[in-house]
Parts: structure tokens; sequence; C-alpha cells
């Protein structure tokens, strides 16, 4: 039984990415799903907790790459530990809490104990069944992600142990990745449990809107607009936005002052402050880092909501991870972020913000996965392999920006595809090279 799809499928798909163009059928074919586990979630860098979320000894979350679950703990000696969550004797899961505190955990099975560190502590009988030499409680511990590095807070895994660094991965983002994570010196926190539900969706389209779709939102979103829940000066907002590529990912910076968001003034000024020279300056300029990517499923979203119609905007930040668990389904991972340091009255008004739009059963939420199921069904048929979808906005008169302060490549127009394409064309190298050095070029 063939498990991926015929090399001339693959190859038909980098002569259309060329020109622009993608087959419909990428976000349902099961072969092309089996291929994506194999060579993109098997050795790209994947975003699993925030520090925050484990700031004890002894605290946990559960975590997945794919088919994959992790114990993500912070050990009793201190470190940041991903474990892979299965006992050495059988394979049953260590772990059935998404969070929580403990310094062991225990196999249901056979009560094979491991430290929260990974190693091997506990053996039933041990020396009636092994003898006193017969098991070396070594070499037996919870296997260990191959990689596990952190930018600032934000750890991320690699099931590949050649992978480039995460530094190399991240590239010029990190740059951008500064916007979100320096409008305080006491960086951010996650409140609450990361909120999670699954959408009959393939989990690429999740990525594709996020990474510089601003050209859905005037239609997609109108009726948030129309309610007063983003209250915005006309639908075509993100018209003149800056789109950028860097390295893996990019993001759409809005053109819209700084302070219109809703964040206090004091807010404001400490971010001008954590920011470089040439950062601040955007900001000046009315521009800020609204939605962006990183290759492959990791999301992020700076946006202003209003708490009653009408009503003033209140800015919120949340990360998303799409988890695919089939070729037409998707969990949706979805963290809320906010300044430690942030008066208690904004964290509130924040965190309530980003229930009503991008919570899960927020009003733009809705908008979007509705739009990416109907995709998902129209996918799967046997025209889907022959229609073309038309991926083709600033392929061929869109010049860049000259003096663009930061890495990569900017564009002077938020309605365009090329992060899109680049994202596509990432894709498509991991799957068809056998060894992916890095996915800046």
């Amino acid at each position: 039984m063939q498990t991926h799809p015929p090399s001339e499928f693959l190859e038909r798909l980098r002569q259309a990415l060329e020109t622009g163009k993608l087959p419909l059928a990428v976000f349902s074919d099961p072969m092309l799903y089996a291929l994506e586990k194999e060579r993109i979630f098997a050795r790209t860098w994947v975003f699993l907790a925030h520090e925050s979320e484990i700031p004890h000894p002894g605290d946990f979350v559960l975590r997945y790459i794919a088919d994959d679950g992790f114990i993500v703990t912070r050990g009793d000696d201190g470190g940041v530990h991903v474990l892979f969550n299965a006992c050495r004797h059988r394979g049953r899961q260590v772990c059935r809490a998404e969070r929580g505190h403990a310094t062991r955990f225990t196999c249901p099975y056979h009560g094979w104990t491991y430290k929260n560190t990974g190693e091997l502590v506990g053996v039933p009988h041990q020396k009636a069944i092994y003898g006193e030499a017969g098991l070396h409680r070594a070499q037996w511990g919870l296997l260990s992600a191959p990689r596990v590095e952190r930018w600032r807070e934000w750890i991320f895994a690699n099931l590949d142990s050649q992978a480039p660094p995460l530094d190399a991965f991240l590239g010029g983002m990190q740059w951008y990745l500064d916007f979100y994570t320096n409008k305080s010196a006491a960086g951010l926190e996650v409140v609450g449990a990361p909120q999670r539900w699954v959408v009959q969706a393939n989990w690429k389209l999740g990525t594709d809107n996020f990474i510089g779709d601003d050209y859905h939102v005037a239609i997609t979103h109108r009726s948030a607009m129309d309610s007063g829940l983003l209250p915005v000066p006309n639908p075509d907002f993100l018209f003149d936005a800056v789109q950028v590529m860097a390295g893996p990912g990019g993001g759409a910076f809005a053109r819209m002052p700084y302070t219109l968001l809703g964040y206090p003034e004091a807010m404001v000024e400490a971010f001008k402050r954590n920011l470089t020279p040439a950062q601040a300056r955007l900001v000046e300029q009315g521009l800020f880092l609204g939605n962006g990517a990183l290759f492959p499923n990791l999301s992020f979203l700076n946006a202003p909501a209003s708490l009653q119609p009408g009503g003033p905007m209140t800015p919120f930040f949340t990360l998303r991870v799409w988890r695919p668990l089939g070729p037409e389904r998707t969990e949706v991972w979805s963290w809320f972020l906010v300044e430690k340091d942030a008066p208690p009255s904004f964290k509130e008004a924040s965190y309530r913000a980003y229930l009503l739009s991008f919570g899960s059963s927020g009003m733009l939420e809705q908008d979007d996965t509705e739009n990416w199921m109907s995709i998902t069904q129209a996918a799967r048929g046997y025209v889907a392999r022959e229609l073309y979808l038309n991926y083709q906005m600033g392929l061929e008169h869109l010049q860049p920006l000259p003096d663009w302060p930061g890495p990569g490549t900017a564009f002077a127009l938020g309605y365009t595809e090329c992060n899109q394409r680049a994202f596509w064309q990432t894709w498509l190298r991991y799957l068809t090279e056998e060894q992916c050095e890095t996915t800046e070029r």
C-alpha cells in the first residue's frame, strides 16, 4: 500500500508553486499527511509551552508534536525537561493529567515510577524479577525529546537530533517577535490553561491564514466590524499594511497608531524603551506586528477588540498551535498571554477581549474556522487534485521596500500573498528533501 504521494504529483506541486498556484487537494490528501508527519513534524522546531506555565519545580503540562505526547516539566533540579509520555516497560502513558504538580510519575499498568526529570526510580519486585544486576535503571528512564531549546520563555522541541539550532531556525523572525515580547521588561505570562478545540479542517489552513492573509478580514470579519466588536475606520483598514517575509514565518504590520490599540501610556513608553531604535521608529510611524506565523504550525496575533459595541478598543495577545490529528482534523491550541506587570484591570479587560474575539467561541474565531472547514470539504474529491488555487497576489508587480529597517523582505501592501507562497515553498522543500538543513534560505 502506497503511503507517500507519487513523485510526479510532488513535481507538479513544485511547478505550480513557481507560478503562484496550489492544488486544492493539499488540504485533504492522506498520503501528503503521512509525509508531513515524517518529514515536517519529525524534524522541525515545534512550540510546546511557555515557561510561565511551569513556574515551580514539580509543575508540568502535557503537550504534543502531531501524534507524539510529551510531559513538559519543571524538574526538581529546576530545569525544563520534555519527556516522551510512554513507560519504558510496556509503553503505557505514565501521565494522564493535562497539567499539575508531581515529583513522580507512576505507570498505572505495572507501577514503574519515574522522577519528574525522567529517571527511573521504582520498579516493583525488581530484585526478585531481574536479579541483583539484571536491570540497569539508568538505561530505562523516560525518553527525552532529542532537542529542547528556548527563545526567551518560549519552549520548543525538535524530534531530529541533527536539526539546526533554534536560533538558526527562527532567523530574522526574532527581530519581529520582539514586538510581542518587549512591551514590558518583566516579560509575558500565560493566563489560565490554553483553550483547545477540534475542527474538521486541515492544519495548514491556520498557518496559511495567520502568516499574512489580510485580504480576508474585510469580508470574513465584516460582521465583527458592523457589530462594533472590531471598531475600525473602514473594512479595508489593512489594505496598506506592510507585509514582511522573514525566515520561516512572517507578519503583517497594521498601519495604526499603537496607542489606538488601547495599551496604557506607561506600557507604550516601556515598549519603546525596550525596543531597538529601528524597531521603535516603526512604532512611532503607526506600525505594530499584528498577525504572523512560524513554520510549521505556530501562529500569533496581537490585535484589538471592543468589550461593548462601539466602545474603546482593548488589545490582546494570543499564541496558536495547529496540531494535526489527521488530514482533515486539527486540534487548535490557543494561549492568552499578557505582560506580567500590567495593571490588573488591563489584564482582565485584555482577557475578555481575547475571549470575545478569538477564544474558542469568539466571533472572529468562528468566522475563520467556518472557512477552513468548507475548504477541507471541497478538497476531498477527485476534481480537487486538478483544481489549482490562485496564490498570485503580488507575484509580478509588487516591489520590495528599499529602506525597510528590519530583516527579510517587506512590501507596502497588506493584500498580497508573498508570505503564503513562502510558507508553501518551505512546506514543499521539507516534503521533497530527505535532509533540510534550515528553512531560511
